[in-house]
């Protein structure tokens, strides 16, 4: 093997310890009709918040319009939004869940 080839191996194998995934801000936005009870539900059952946080990002998402309830790869980000939306639809509320890049 040339000095070369293992130059090139050595940078391909460097470049992709170090290439992480895109990683996605989840996003919950408020609305005048979705209650708190069930936005705390649902960032403790899809998100894994606590009690606790769960209420504290539930009355961020209520007094500043959106808050992020975690940062998580591509297809996981696009998983639980879908899932919010789903859940929210079946309860009858109009809650909006989003991603963005970090």
């Amino acid at each position: 093997m040339s000095s070369t080839d293992s130059k090139i191996k050595t940078e391909n194998a460097s470049r992709s310890k170090s290439d992480n995934p895109q990683m996605y801000k989840v996003i919950l936005h408020n609305d005048d009709y979705t209650t708190m009870e069930f936005v705390v539900e649902i960032l403790v059952s899809i998100f894994g918040k606590s009690l606790e946080k769960a209420a504290q990002i539930m009355l961020n998402v209520h007094n500043k319009g959106k808050e992020i309830c975690g940062i998580y790869p591509r297809q996981i980000a696009e998983t639980k939004v879908e899932t919010v939306h789903n859940l929210a639809s079946n309860k009858g509320f109009p809650l909006k869940s989003t991603m963005e890049k970090e």
